[in-house]
């Protein structure tokens, strides 16, 4: 399986605007990235359908990303916090379908970083909070044709949902045509046992995946199992494209929402083009066999 292989515009920017989209869709298409990830920080900070022009003209399959920043959460906050999320995330989904994207990814739960802690008869309650919430954004979504990605993240910006497992207890009456699971390799080498296992558990409902080294870095520069890792996504049916997603610490608001501390590599172009490289080579290699 030949996946195409995207670039969230966070590598360089953020937040995304009409000239940096500009810039980075060319820069991205030049590298012989296939999709791009654009996020929604604030909705009215870019065009959709300004973007939807300059992905055409690139040939980029876009892929819409939401952001839980403070103040946005669909449990443990007041009713009128939750209603302003659900109109955020619709709000999402009406510019992924005027882009033709087919999904819209992130961790919509709950403010990222808001951490606490929950015995067990709280997290279940916590979980129903979150499905009553959701239900009528994933309607929203399933009549325009999007599935609503819901991203597992690691224990340090969430205490909701870690873990795969987690995340089909949390929405498995909701999963479907309209609501799945969005993987980040990032957050699964640090939560899960076995990654490959998530995968294949999440199976069907993997909706999207995001990749980028261990270390927030370059794809291929580290220690996770790349092969075994695309192995995964066969065995679970995802023909889905992969999104590498990392961070610029040369932005003070980014680098501290996302705790890049240090460079990650030469540069930010050298970042995507190293794993692109790493990408095209493995999945060249795979198709030889």
């Amino acid at each position: 399986m030949r996946r195409t292989i995207g670039v969230n515009t966070w590598v360089w920017t953020s937040p995304l605007d009409d000239a940096s989209l500009a810039s980075i869709a060319a820069k991205a298409a030049g590298m012989g990235f296939g999709a791009i990830e654009l996020p929604v920080e604030q909705p009215g900070d870019w065009s959709p359908d300004a973007a939807a022009d300059v992905l055409a003209g690139h040939r980029l399959a876009p892929i819409v990303v939401g952001a839980m920043g403070p103040g946005r959460n669909l449990v443990a906050a007041p009713g009128s916090e939750v209603v302003a999320t659900q109109n955020y995330l619709v709000h999402c989904v009406k510019v992924a379908e005027r882009l033709g994207a087919r999904v819209v990814a992130g961790p919509f739960t709950a403010a990222t970083g808001r951490t606490w802690r929950m015995d067990d008869e709280e997290r279940r309650a916590r979980y129903a909070e979150l499905r009553t919430a959701l239900a009528p954004v994933v309607r929203q979504a399933e009549e325009r044709g999007i599935r609503l990605a819901v991203e597992p993240l690691n224990r340090y910006e969430t205490s909701l949902v870690n873990t795969v497992e987690q995340a089909l207890d949390a929405l498995d009456p909701l999963l479907g045509p309209g609501l799945g699971l969005a993987l980040d390799s990032y957050h699964l080498n640090i939560e899960e046992r076995r990654i490959g296992d998530a995968v294949r558990l999440a199976g069907e409902h993997l909706a999207h995946v995001q990749v980028c080294g261990n270390d927030r870095g370059a794809v291929g520069d580290d220690h996770i199992d790349w092969p075994a890792f695309l192995d995964a996504l066969d065995d679970a049916g995802y023909t889905g494209p992969l999104g590498l997603e990392s961070f610029t610490g040369e932005n003070a608001t980014i680098a501290v929402a996302a705790s890049v501390w240090r460079p990650l590599a030469d540069s930010q172009d050298d970042l995507a083009e190293r794993s692109i490289r790493y990408l095209t080579a493995l999945q060249d290699e795979r198709e030889r066999r």
